[in-house]
């Protein structure tokens, strides 16, 4: 493996967790959610086997607990095929780095979200004005700089497919960022919703503490483009998912999950987007 990988400048470890932090969830029995601080990890992956892929690179400082997860899930020294990324936020590529350098696996991303993992563009700061609680306030300690993770990290296919996981596909869900992605399992309607919707009030350290289960759009602090982000909900509603893994929050399925997104798409405005801030349009 060759090029120097490298995170930003303002990387460092965030003070913040939640009730469900070091506990895992088994959405389906090849689908498992794990939550590091306050947010989750996904491993997608048949656990009688050694061949899975991980989605989400958790949080600054987590690479031993995530090694130590996907070992007690699929087996000493076992390694995922690739890491998948939803999308390149600091809570989602925060142990990427020493991953791939432990796992010597590739990183898989959106074209769009190539810029801020290759060094060459940040994110937008973070909205600390906007409508929202205590995490909203926090927000400017988020780090925002690009990392770099040279030729380790690819774009996704051109066709939807995902690398090394058969039956899904990668569709774009952009508004949180410009490369979101969430992915999507037609034969069981599995979908890996990442930050396109959560289903706990991110902005709020008593619901991110409590993980109080609550269906909610993108976290606010960090999404630039509403109207975006209010489409991407549409296009994952009208999949008619039976089960969704987050970002944040714990998995919701069955009727819960089908009355909550339609709840969402028809109340997006009032439910989601903010009355106030700086990305509000």
């Amino acid at each position: 493996m060759d090029q120097q990988m490298s995170y930003g400048s303002d990387y460092k470890f965030i003070p913040t967790t939640s009730i469900g932090s070091g506990t895992g969830v088994e959405a389906l029995p090849d689908l498992y959610s794990y939550t590091v601080q306050i947010v989750n990890i996904q491993l997608v992956g048949d656990p009688r086997t050694t061949d899975f892929v991980l989605v989400d690179a958790g949080m600054p400082g987590s690479a031993e607990e995530i090694i130590s997860v996907s070992e007690n899930r699929f087996g000493t020294n076992s390694r995922p095929k690739a890491i998948i990324l939803t999308h390149g936020h600091f809570d989602h590529v925060g142990a990427v780095i020493e991953l791939v350098k432990h796992w010597e696996v590739p990183v898989y991303a959106h074209e769009l979200e190539m810029p801020y993992l290759v060094g060459q563009k940040s994110y937008p700061e973070p909205d600390p004005t906007v409508e929202g609680g205590l995490v909203a306030k926090m927000s400017p300690l988020f780090p925002t700089e690009p990392i770099h993770l040279g030729n380790h990290v690819k774009p996704l296919p051109a066709d939807g497919s995902v690398p090394y996981m058969p039956g899904f596909k990668w569709i774009h869900t952009p508004g949180h960022s410009p490369g979101h992605v969430s992915l999507f399992r037609e034969t069981d309607r599995a979908l890996l919703a990442g930050d396109a919707f959560v289903t706990v009030k991110q902005e709020y350290l008593y619901n991110v503490f409590t993980q109080e289960q609550e269906i909610s759009g993108p976290p606010r602090y960090l999404t630039t483009d509403w109207n975006a982000a209010k489409q991407s909900v549409m296009k994952l509603a009208a999949l008619k998912p039976t089960v969704a893994v987050t970002g944040h929050g714990l998995p919701m399925s069955g009727q819960l999950l089908t009355d909550s997104l339609e709840k969402l798409v028809e109340n997006f405005d009032q439910m989601a987007k903010p009355d106030y801030g700086k990305y509000v349009n």
